[in-house]
C-alpha cells in the first residue's frame, strides 16, 4: 500500500497540504480548507487538478 502524495494537514491557523514525496509544505495557509480541494487531496490526488484548485483560492484570497 503507497502512501498518498499529497494530504491535507491541520496546523495552527487552519490547514496546509503536505508533499510525502518532496517532504515539504506545497501550497498556501488555508484557514478554512475548501471542500472540492480536500475532496480531491483525499481520493486521486491529481497534482494538475490540485494546482488549479490552488490557484483558484489564491486568486479568490486577494
Amino acid at each position: 500500500m503507497s502512501k498518498r502524495r499529497y494530504v491535507a494537514r491541520g496546523v495552527p491557523g487552519g490547514y496546509r497540504i503536505w508533499d510525502n514525496r518532496g517532504r515539504r509544505w506545497w501550497g498556501n495557509l488555508y484557514e478554512l480548507c475548501p471542500d472540492d480541494l480536500l475532496a480531491e487531496l483525499n481520493s486521486q490526488a491529481d497534482p494538475t487538478r490540485i494546482t488549479a484548485l490552488t490557484k483558484r483560492y489564491r486568486a479568490l484570497k486577494r
